[in-house]
């Protein structure tokens, strides 16, 4: 029996799984190495984690997570889970790895993560081999939901949206500079609250100039992302991530401009992870309640 972990900032999935069942599944907070100890990572699983297990002494623990993207990071989510389960064997990765676990399976092809950020990388089957770097909201995350919302903002503010969407987005968000720059600049994600604005652009994604923006941001990503892994034009290309899934129309028309051939498109990775772990331990030979 295995414990699988996919943690992003807000919410953390854990499931337990044999070579053919999910024993259990439980939540507990987000998890972000980048911000949090290694002490104050034990204290939350010793609380929150460990009462709701039903097994305690999983034989391997694969932990996935936002912020997993340096030795020193990874150690401090290991060393806690090391304390709570001093028996199993711990793996700390990335979470752009449990997307392209979940939607290439053992197979090579190019990953992607389309939410509020984005991020791709190239996959041999096992491993990241190559990754374009994201550079973040500030300077990048083309593709995302934050980039979306960005596009729609500076069109509203810049006075270059038609009037009638206009003033169904400031009535929507009672939106104002002031309003908006104080929220921005206090938000402890700002990314996040950008990314709120991209439903906006879903209930109007068939009004020619919000679809216009959509086909831009995706153009954006295929361009700076994508095109530049080896055999882009040859393997397939994966999506996780709501930004893909809810405007996967409009993303697959992109990708046919570039010649690119769209694989899976999924809104998360938990189903595809749990798959992929199970055929490793049928291919162990591990027995069922192991």
């Amino acid at each position: 029996m295995v414990l699988i972990a996919d943690s992003g900032s807000t919410k953390t999935d854990w499931n337990t799984l044999n070579t053919t069942d999910v024993l259990q599944n439980v939540q507990t907070i987000g998890f972000n190495p980048m911000y949090q100890e290694s002490d104050d990572i034990y204290t939350e699983l010793e609380k929150s984690l460990l009462p709701q297990l039903k097994e305690k002494a999983p034989s391997a623990i694969y932990f996935y997570g936002a912020g997993c993207s340096s030795p020193e990071r990874n150690k401090r989510v290991s060393d806690a889970l090391a304390r709570l389960f001093p028996q199993s064997d711990i793996h700390v990765d990335h979470d752009l790895l449990s997307a392209a676990r979940a939607v290439c399976g053992h197979k090579p092809g190019i990953a992607c993560i389309l939410g509020t950020g984005s991020n791709t990388c190239l996959y041999d089957g096992n491993k990241i081999i190559d990754n374009v770097p994201s550079l973040g909201f500030l300077l990048g995350d083309e593709g995302s939901g934050a980039y979306l919302g960005k596009l729609l903002l500076r069109a509203y503010f810049y006075r270059e949206l038609p009037e009638e969407l206009a003033k169904s987005l400031k009535n929507t968000y009672q939106l104002s500079k002031d309003t908006f720059l104080d929220t921005l600049y206090s938000a402890e994600v700002p990314s996040r609250y950008v990314a709120t604005f991209a439903k906006f652009m879903h209930d109007k994604r068939k009004h020619p100039v919000i679809k216009e923006m959509i086909f831009e941001n995706f153009e954006l990503f295929f361009d700076r992302h994508v095109v530049k892994y080896d055999g882009h034009d040859e393997l397939p290309v994966n999506f996780v991530g709501s930004i893909a899934y809810y405007f996967s129309d409009i993303l697959k028309t992109a990708a046919k401009k570039y010649g690119l051939r769209v694989g899976t498109i999924i809104q998360s990775p938990s189903e595809g992870l749990i798959k992929y772990h199970q055929e490793l331990l049928q291919k162990s030979g591990a027995p069922n309640n192991e």
